[in-house]
């Protein structure tokens, strides 16, 4: 696979989602917010555009909520200083192109092809918004086992 600069690894597409969703966990963790609340959906999957007969990435976008805003703070804190001694590389950190200039972290696992992105939501339009830390945890493109119908596994 030549477009994509590396030969993908074959996996189940249910072990692919529960890579994703020990990756998740192990983030929450380093956040670190016990009474907060946490959006429920795991993880997606979808084609990679290289491939999309055979090859397909998880996303799984959720959310840390339901706590004060200086909670998420901190649990954003945390996440930016442990990343690293959990082997996940920083690549982005600062203010996003909002117009309320969210902080945003962008890291890659060092371990395997994973990405995360996480950003700390306290002020929506005029304080409407609820105050959240949203993470979206992707991975770099698997390719399915000989029979598997990516069409069916959304």
């Amino acid at each position: 696979m030549d477009d994509l600069g590396y030969e993908p690894t074959t996996l189940d597409v249910d072990k692919a989602r529960e890579k994703t969703r020990s990756h998740s966990s192990q983030i929450l963790d380093m956040i670190a917010i016990k009474e907060g609340k946490v959006t429920e959906p795991g993880p997606g999957v979808s084609t990679c555009d290289e491939d999309p007969d055979h090859l397909y990435k998880t996303r799984h976008p959720w959310s840390v909520y339901g706590v004060a805003p200086q909670k998420l703070r901190a649990g954003f804190e945390r996440l930016k200083e442990s990343l690293p001694e959990h082997g996940w590389k920083i690549v982005q950190y600062g203010p996003d192109s909002s117009a309320n200039k969210n902080l945003e972290i962008t890291a890659d696992s060092e371990n395997d092809r994973f990405s995360l992105n996480a950003s700390l939501r306290i002020t929506g339009e005029s304080g409407k918004q609820e105050p959240l830390l949203m993470v979206t945890v992707v991975s770099g493109c698997f390719k399915a086992p000989a029979g598997t119908d990516l069409n069916k596994e959304y």
